[in-house]
């Protein structure tokens, strides 16, 4: 750059800064600030400013959204935007919210029952329970509870009927309806998709539920060990995934479900199809560090899309107790979600327990009563087995000098004291298996208390001597520690169960044959259930309690009509005879082990 040039550029910037510092325009006063609205509990989503009067800006962000909605949402985005409202609707039963954002459940209340510190059974929140529906619509999958729904209500007879509908024009909707009657468990859910057939791929729809499981219940880990998701398939086919797993069990169907039910110990939230669901994938995942919910369960179902289109999208809903007489009439083979165990328990339970339970509690309220009453009639009529059992004991009391005798002349040498003995028992007519018979017998009433007593929900709640609730532990004392398959209280119950138990053990060795190892563990076993039954419900336990106690008085009665020297006196005679000509298969069976045995031992 030469002088001149530098010279022409210096005085240009003189020029320029003067004509601003003396000849520039005053500048505009400031607008006055906006007033600030009240903030309210939701704050507004952040707008960007708009500095022109022009609504062409506005215009412009509207055409944005729609655009990301349609490119997201397809011919669905009419439903991306939208405010959700939460309709209540219930009956004497239940109380259960419905959003308008994805027409979907949002809280389930069983207003008849209380958990354990005596708040309302919630089954579903919002936080515990999620719920998707995805359509795979071209170049897209949409998932239909993202969307925002018009609500209308109608009422036919006694049914509340909400609808929920997506309107996209020319015909095509979506469209939700729930139904609920005046009483009952149950809520009508029918799915409509109209018109798609041109957006929509002729797939199933995915639906899934996620359920992070409530806790309702006292003791967690019982709850957790009756937990499980439950399923029927279009075959006629029970199934469910593992009550005890300790971690992940899943299972996928690639054939037809009719229901689906996430079964806790008392309550149930099921799905049934009035046609089907063509698939399934079902799971449940323990969580032992997580006290805040059971388990959580996950279902995934497949909704035919010809059934949506043609009308036949009828399902429903059960959100209720798991209470045989209730489940057994809402659909075929959903009373199973009330394990009554394997048969022949399932029937004593189905067609002598649960009828007798039912009777009594048509008179009394008292279950304390009810249980006491049970094991007086269960006893009664089963006192000829009894009677058969104890007269077979009395045998062997008085067989019992020559056993012995028969032991020490053979001592050290089992197989040929064995075979002595049952020389004995066939000269004297005595079958050595007749008092088990009737023992085994009395086994399947026994049993099946061990499944009706823990799932019985008429006992939930209900108290009894210091048992605060009858289908929980009874605890007495609470341990500072945690003893090893024992637990951290003490159940007097179970207690009281354990010393009649050993009493009654100690009362039949008396009068018994059984030596060796055999006879410490009769003595082991009431210790065992100790350990195993404190956790259980009280009810449980006192029906064994009651049960010795009544045992106790059956065989004082029985004693007094025995006469053991009248039964001496038929043995000897029947010794005099010969003793039984014929073997039973038993011993017949028994003589051939030892023989073989014995054999054995000689080749060595």
């Amino acid at each position: 750059m030469d002088r001149n040039q530098a010279t022409g550029l210096i005085l240009i910037a003189l020029m320029v800064i003067t004509y601003f510092t003396f000849f520039a325009p005053e500048p505009p006063p400031p607008a006055p600030e906006p007033e600030v609205a009240e903030q309210t509990s939701e704050p507004a989503p952040s707008e960007p400013a708009v500095y022109d009067s022009d609504s062409s800006f506005l215009q412009v962000k509207d055409s944005a959204q729609q655009a990301l909605n349609l490119q997201k949402y397809g011919v669905f985005g009419a439903g991306a935007t939208g405010e959700e409202q939460i309709i209540v609707v219930e009956n004497e039963e239940v109380k259960i919210q419905l959003s308008t954002l994805g027409a979907k459940i949002n809280e389930v209340e069983l207003k008849s029952f209380k958990t354990h510190d005596d708040q309302p059974v919630v089954l579903l929140t919002p936080n515990s329970n999620q719920f998707s529906l995805a359509l795979n619509s071209p170049g897209r999958v949409v998932d239909l509870t993202d969307l925002y729904y018009d609500h209308s209500t109608q009422t036919i007879g006694d049914t509340l009927i909400h609808s929920f509908q997506l309107a996209m024009g020319n015909g095509q909707y979506v469209k939700h309806t729930y139904k609920l009657g005046p009483k009952g468990y149950e809520m009508g859910y029918h799915l409509e998709l109209i018109g798609l057939d041109n957006v929509v791929t002729r797939e199933d729809l995915i639906y899934r539920w996620d359920d992070h499981i409530i806790p309702q219940e006292k003791d967690i880990e019982l709850s957790r060990t009756n937990t499980t998701v439950n399923y029927f398939t279009l075959d006629g086919d029970f199934d469910y995934l593992s009550e005890r797993s300790q971690g992940l069990e899943e299972e996928v169907l690639d054939e037809a479900v009719k229901w689906v039910s996430i079964k806790q110990r008392f309550f149930i939230a099921g799905l049934i199809a009035e046609n089907k669901f063509s698939q399934a994938r079902v799971s449940t995942l323990y969580d032992p560090e997580k006290t805040d919910q059971v388990k959580f369960a996950q279902v995934t179902l497949g909704l035919p899309y010809e059934d949506l289109k043609s009308g036949k999208g009828n399902f429903k809903y059960y959100f209720g107790p798991n209470d045989y007489h209730i489940t057994k009439d809402v659909a075929e083979d959903f009373s199973k979600n009330l394990w009554l165990g394997w048969p022949p328990m399932i029937w004593v339970n189905k067609f002598v327990i649960i009828p007798l339970f039912d009777l009594l509690n048509n008179f009394l309220d008292n279950y304390g009563f009810i249980i006491i009453i049970m094991v007086f009639i269960i006893k009664l009529a089963l006192s000829p087995l009894s009677y058969k059992s104890y007269v077979s004991m009395a045998k062997m009391k008085v067989l019992k000098p020559e056993l012995d005798q028969i032991r020490e002349k053979h001592d050290g040498d089992m197989t040929k004291a064995q075979q002595e003995q049952m020389k004995l028992y066939q000269q004297v007519g005595v079958n050595p298996i007749s008092g088990c018979v009737p023992m085994l017998l009395q086994m399947p009433i026994l049993l099946s208390m061990f499944y009706f007593f823990p799932q019985s929900i008429e006992l939930r709640g209900k108290s009894f001597l210091w048992a605060d609730n009858l289908s929980s532990y009874d605890s007495i004392l609470d341990l500072p520690f945690t003893i090893p398959f024992y637990g951290s209280h003490v159940s007097l119950f179970v207690l009281l169960m354990t010393v009649s138990t050993i009493v009654i053990t100690w009362q039949n060795q008396q009068v018994s044959t059984v030596q060796g190892p055999m006879k410490a563990f009769s003595y082991m076993m009431p210790v065992i259930f100790m350990f195993v039954l404190n956790s259980y419900p009280a009810a449980l336990s006192f029906y064994y309690f009651v049960s010795n106690l009544v045992t106790f008085g059956q065989q004082a009665a029985i004693r007094k009509m025995i006469d053991e020297d009248k039964i001496k006196k038929v043995l000897e005679e029947n010794r005099k005879r010969g003793g039984s000509k014929k073997k039973s298969k038993f011993q017949a069976r028994l003589e051939e082990a030892m023989k073989a045995s014995q054999q054995a031992r000689s080749k060595k």
